[in-house]
């Protein structure tokens, strides 16, 4: 895809996100709005992938979404890639729906590959995934996305640990950094330090962005990451984002982690992001 195409896609995703969560007054769209640059970047531009999907995911890159919640804009990205149709996002955690608030595998949707929400876990399953493609001599990387908040989690650690000492080199883990959770700002819920560091004494190759809403510079450092990869050490992109990005009253704040708009709220935020040619499902 275009950068063009691209910056049309991250439009567009915005107001499925927005329109997804209101229809149902639930979801997350903070931290997916946030997103959305990089799963726009990710899906049309960095990975390797087929829409006829299968979990074997055999000479394709493979992505995992830890941090499950932030599921409005993985949907929107998966069936705006091809995976299923657009108009199945107006089922959104509705009754009997595969689009649930947090992604299952149960429900057969195609491009999802673990069930997440359950935070902290992600980072784990990746690695087994990431250990089989060198088993079985494929060459493509898997990718993953976790939240900073979900890092207060001791499971993720034992993985961070466990990644460099077995020196799984083919996965990229990139961290959605935005200093906000459910409640409150990170630095005030359960300060990271320094993270950087952090990560690069547990034996990781750390590269940081700090516009993480700048469609460019994630394509870049997605890109720069995988120059990086087999070098005997596992890959982290430290993403710099705002919650709520492209919606005024969203950003600068926690608040809208997730809490649903109004009607009032929806008609503005939607008027900040006009319909693409994409259109609306």
């Amino acid at each position: 895809m275009t950068l063009q195409e691209l910056q049309t896609q991250v439009q567009q995703t915005r107001r499925d996100i927005l329109r997804m969560v209101h229809a149902v007054n639930s979801g997350h769209p903070g931290g997916s709005l946030g997103c959305a640059e990089f799963f726009a970047a990710l899906y049309g531009k960095v990975m390797t992938y087929s829409t006829d999907f299968s979990m074997d995911g055999k000479g394709e890159d493979l992505f995992f979404l830890s941090n499950g919640h932030i599921s409005p804009v993985y949907y929107s990205t998966l069936a705006r890639s091809g995976f299923f149709p657009v108009s199945e996002l107006a089922t959104f955690r509705k009754l009997d729906s595969r689009l649930q608030g947090h992604p299952t595998t149960h429900e057969g949707l195609p491009g999802i590959r673990i069930a997440s929400g359950s935070l902290g876990q992600g980072l784990s399953v990746a690695l087994g995934a990431a250990q089989a493609k060198k088993l079985n001599n494929d060459d493509k990387l898997i990718y993953t996305l976790h939240g900073d908040g979900e890092l207060q989690e001791g499971q993720i650690w034992e993985a961070f640990m466990y990644a460099a000492g077995k020196k799984v080199d083919n996965i990229i883990s990139t961290i959605d950094y935005n200093g906000r959770q459910i409640d409150g700002d990170t630095d005030v819920v359960m300060p990271l330090g320094d993270l950087k560091a952090k990560l690069e004494a547990f034996g990781w190759i750390v590269l940081e962005e700090e516009n993480g809403n700048d469609l460019e510079k994630v394509i870049a450092i997605l890109e720069k990451a995988k120059t990086l990869t087999g070098n005997g050490k596992p890959v982290s992109i430290l993403l710099h984002t705002e919650m709520g990005n492209g919606v005024d009253y969203m950003m600068g704040s926690h608040a809208w982690h997730g809490k649903a708009p109004n009607d009032e709220q929806l008609e503005n935020a939607l008027t900040q992001n006009p319909e693409t040619e994409l259109t609306d499902y």
